[in-house]
């Protein structure tokens, strides 16, 4: 044999155990392809879901589609007490005796009107937001702590509703003919002034915001962010501990206040693939523009409920004004009808709000699933959200009812994209 000869017996060896163990790696990684199932994968992440805790979280949600028929019903109730007592026209007349100035005394009418209502509503809150969230071992408030909390929210209505409702009858004097138009107009600017502001100005209100601690888990999240065009330099954890035992992240912000935060109990509960899995999902809303394609839908809703308001408030107007003191359109005392007529039409439109932010939920979900490659932690953070959500509704239970997708479906697409991903389909050809 000659030396040529030699070389290529000696090369021959290495690449002929290549070629060898290639195909055996093939063979094992379609085995394992084959072997992997993501309806069987789903089933046994739902499996570790205990019958009387499954129970428990179905009785749970299936309780909120109750909650928004009474929530409802409480609202035209209290707003039906208003007019047919008189009390709205009382509060009117107050804030006319404070004032001359129609823009200041429609603030001080709101004012007087967001206290009654909350005096009103409180057993109500009470029973909705207190006694069935500790009922079911949600909230970690104490009554006093979650009063606290109520008195907060109002505060920041006071200041901030009175505003909106002094801006909109404003319009209402001067342009009698449009006012509902550039209400809309309005409404729109204003919810996009809250949208931009409450990471910096109102989420502190109610908890306390640090910077998550120097840590692989933090340079892991913010290297997610870079790579996908968020502009943050810093991830927040926040004490939601106080409050709910319920986990929770968020992307929130517009216009340059962007902030990516954590609660506490996504922190202290979950496996950091899971919370990666879950940031990940949270900066999808914010690199596919959720938070602005769910402003303009915001607005167009807000423009036909402008419009069907101008519509039947004056008809209503007519032929109930004088039995409930109210002098006229631009009359404030009337602004229970307004709260009444918005109710009913947010109300009915329910299933439609649910459907297209439950469109969002299974983008961000998708999203989420490419940028961080964590199916497992998807899946697992899913059961975790199993404790207040159903997993397994009908169909159009929950198109109507569910504003982000199924546990069973989140859970389903996790392993389908987890066979669709798994290293041994890019080995083979």
């Amino acid at each position: 044999m000659d030396r040529r000869s030699r070389v290529s017996g000696v090369l021959g060896l290495p690449l002929l155990s290549a070629l060898v163990l290639g195909v055996l790696v093939c063979d094992w990684a379609s085995a394992a392809t084959a072997a992997f199932d993501a309806e069987v994968a789903t089933k046994a992440y739902l499996s570790t879901i205990s019958v009387a805790a499954r129970a428990r979280s179905d009785a749970y949600f299936e309780g909120g589609y109750w909650l928004l028929l009474w929530d409802l019903l409480v609202t035209l109730g209290v707003c039906w007490l208003l007019l047919v007592t008189g009390i709205s026209a009382s509060m009117r007349r107050i804030a006319q005796r404070v004032t001359g100035l129609r823009f200041v005394h429609s603030v001080i009418y709101a004012a007087q009107y967001f206290v009654v209502v909350a005096v009103l509503t409180l057993p109500w809150l009470g029973y909705e937001s207190f006694w069935r969230e500790h009922q079911y071992g949600m909230s970690n408030l104490t009554a006093l702590g979650w009063l606290g909390e109520q008195a907060k929210g109002l505060g920041i209505t006071l200041v901030l509703g009175s505003l909106a409702v002094a801006v909109i009858y404003a319009l209402i004097r001067r342009l009698p003919g449009s006012w509902w138009l550039w209400g809309a107009v309005v409404s729109f600017v204003f919810m996009g002034a809250l949208a931009t502001l409450a990471p910096p100005l109102l989420e502190p209100v109610f908890n306390h915001f640090y910077p998550l601690p120097d840590s692989p888990l933090k340079h892991d999240i913010l290297s997610m962010a870079k790579a996908n065009g968020i502009p943050a330099n810093q991830v927040y954890a926040y004490d939601a501990s106080k409050q709910t035992t319920k986990i929770s992240a968020h992307v929130s912000g517009l216009l340059g206040t962007v902030q990516i935060s954590l609660n506490d109990n996504l922190l202290n509960r979950s496996s950091p693939e899971e919370i990666k899995a879950v940031m990940a999902h949270e900066m999808g809303h914010y690199v596919l523009n959720h938070g602005y394609k769910g402003l303009v839908w915001s607005g167009l809703e807000n423009f036909g409920g402008f419009a069907l308001l101008f519509f039947v408030y004056q008809r209503l107007q007519r032929r109930y004004g004088q039995a409930w003191g109210i002098e006229g359109p631009e009359d404030v005392a009337g602004f229970p009808v307004f709260v009444a007529i918005f109710s009913l039409y947010s109300f009915l439109l329910i299933p439609l709000d649910n459907t297209v932010t439950r469109t969002m939920e299974t983008e961000a979900d998708m999203f989420g699933l490419n940028a961080a490659r964590q199916p497992d932690g998807f899946a697992a953070a899913a059961v975790q959200l199993s404790e207040y959500r159903k997993m397994t509704p009908g169909p159009w239970e929950e198109i109507i009812f569910y504003d982000h997708p199924s546990g069973w479906n989140r859970i389903h697409r996790s392993m389908v994209w987890k066979a669709q991903n798994l290293p041994s389909a890019q080995v083979c050809p």
